[in-house]
């Protein structure tokens, strides 16, 4: 009686109660086999409503199926629409997403949204993992599977034992500071210590099919060479030291004008040459020396021009190689 009177009281408003269902909101099948999307709607919209399909897949890109009573080309073959559901004879990983039932007439409009997952198994998963890092740097390990559907979920180990997600939880590794996302696989240590080398690995699981594992890989966490850093500016220092000497030789024996050492100097800090990487330390030595005697007595000072492209010629050498040996 109730029923009755509530159909009794749309009729004379002209108020409808438009919708859309479906029996397989969510729909798992393994790959290669078939898939059937169920999507149902009231009487309301009449016997002859417009249905369209859409398709969103993982990476958020949309599509339609189903559109102007046809299945379109990008889905041929492969895709059937009937009264009442959507068939896929043959399911590939790429169908995995979100299908849109959208239903519309006299009117009125709904639509209900079935979640397809195609289930593959993890594959090996690709990680990148650095063999030497430095003490106090930012690292960070990563480690993803390119095919597993569901999207695996990530495991870290070190030394073969695995890590927790939150380390100060458990005491063997409360002196560690790195984060771990399970999601996305990332192992990042936001100031790495020696005591985190060790040998690396990550494991890759949805829970369809054998977990996977990647390759192992030593990381070695070094001290900063404070020696080398000491020495090069050392070096550097000695190379200055010599070029200015050169330069105080050279204007002391009239070989440069007093303009022209002005010159010299802009070429030393503003240029190089690509040949200087091809000379050893004993004959950058020997030309930050004796570059001017060397230009007079090769007589690229006869003219003016060939003064200034000769002398710009050897501190190339001079300063490319100076650069060169101070970053070694």
């Amino acid at each position: 009686m109730l029923l009755v009177l509530v159909c009794l009281c749309f009729q004379a408003t002209g108020l409808y109660a438009f919708t859309a269902s479906s029996s397989t909101k969510t729909v798992m099948v393994n790959e290669n086999s078939g898939a059937d999307m169920k999507c149902d709607w009231s009487a309301d919209f009449g016997s002859a409503p417009r249905v369209e399909w859409k398709f969103k897949d993982l990476k958020g890109s949309q599509s339609f199926i189903y559109f102007d009573n046809q299945i379109t080309s990008q889905y041929e073959g492969r895709f059937t629409q009937y009264p009442g559901g959507l068939r896929i004879t043959k399911t590939t990983r790429k169908d995995t997403g979100d299908y849109t039932c959208e239903v519309s007439g006299n009117s009125g409009y709904a639509d209900v949204s079935i979640k397809l997952t195609v289930i593959v198994p993890p594959s090996v998963p690709v990680s990148r993992i650095p063999t030497s890092v430095t003490t106090g740097s930012n690292v960070r390990l990563t480690c993803f599977d390119t095919e597993g559907s569901p999207p695996s979920t990530y495991q870290w180990y070190k030394d073969g034992t695995p890590l927790p997600e939150d380390p100060s939880k458990f005491p063997n590794f409360k002196n560690m500071t790195y984060k771990m996302n399970a999601q996305n696989g990332n192992l990042e240590f936001p100031s790495v210590a020696k005591t985190d080398s060790g040998k690396y690995f990550c494991e890759a699981s949805n829970g369809q099919g054998p977990n996977q594992r990647g390759q192992t890989v030593f990381m070695e966490v070094r001290d900063v060479n404070t020696g080398g850093i000491v020495a090069g500016v050392i070096v550097a220092l000695l190379a200055i030291a010599l070029l200015c000497f050169g330069l105080w030789f050279a204007k002391k024996k009239g070989y440069l004008p007093s303009k022209f050492s002005f010159i010299l100097f802009v070429y030393l800090f503003m240029y190089s040459n690509e040949y200087a990487q091809r000379m050893d330390i004993k004959q950058w030595i020997k030309a930050s020396m004796f570059f001017c005697v060397t230009a007079h007595r090769n007589q690229l000072c006869t003219h003016s021009r060939d003064r200034t492209m000769g002398m710009r010629r050897i501190f190339y050498t001079i300063f490319g190689q100076c650069k060169a040996f101070a970053l070694t």
